[in-house]
């Protein structure tokens, strides 16, 4: 989905990278590892090797090379704000309601639909503001080998 979103403003959660034209894959490696050693504040650190890439060597016509980079961001939930944010004033209103509820909705449905959102929106608030704690991570770990042990 494209959105006016500021990637400045979250954290990429997973990358695809995806290249066409003649290039080494170790070039296409060390210059995805500057990138993100440059950016690393805007990389969560708690999902390793979040990056991918593909290298088609066939060029797009009439180029020598293209790049695409596609991410998952938490900055998306500035989009999904104003978006329940719109939601929120025009079913207070009832804007448009009958449309829907005369074709069969119930306005239950609306309810739960903007709850469904908000929830979203705090899911990606606490993916942007976790972070990977070690001790956390040994703690997990070792729960796992006891829990093994039973």
């Amino acid at each position: 989905m494209m959105c006016a979103a500021d990637p400045r403003h979250g954290r990429y959660l997973t990358c695809a990278m995806m290249f066409r034209g003649v290039m080494s894959s170790k070039e296409v490696d060390d210059q995805m590892m500057n990138m993100v050693n440059k950016n690393s504040s805007y990389f969560v650190e708690w999902i390793p090797n979040n990056l991918k890439a593909s290298i088609c060597d066939i060029p797009p016509a009439g180029m020598k090379m293209s790049s695409v980079f596609v991410g998952n961001s938490t900055a998306i939930q500035e989009a999904w704000k104003r978006v329940a944010d719109q939601f929120t004033l025009m079913f207070r209103r009832k804007a448009f309601l009958h449309w829907y509820t005369g074709e069969g909705m119930d306005e239950m449905e609306f309810t739960e639909a903007e709850s469904n959102l908000n929830d979203l929106v705090s899911e990606y608030q606490q993916y942007q503001d976790a972070t990977a704690d070690e001790e956390d991570m040994e703690a997990e770990f070792e729960g796992d080998m006891h829990s093994d042990e039973e």
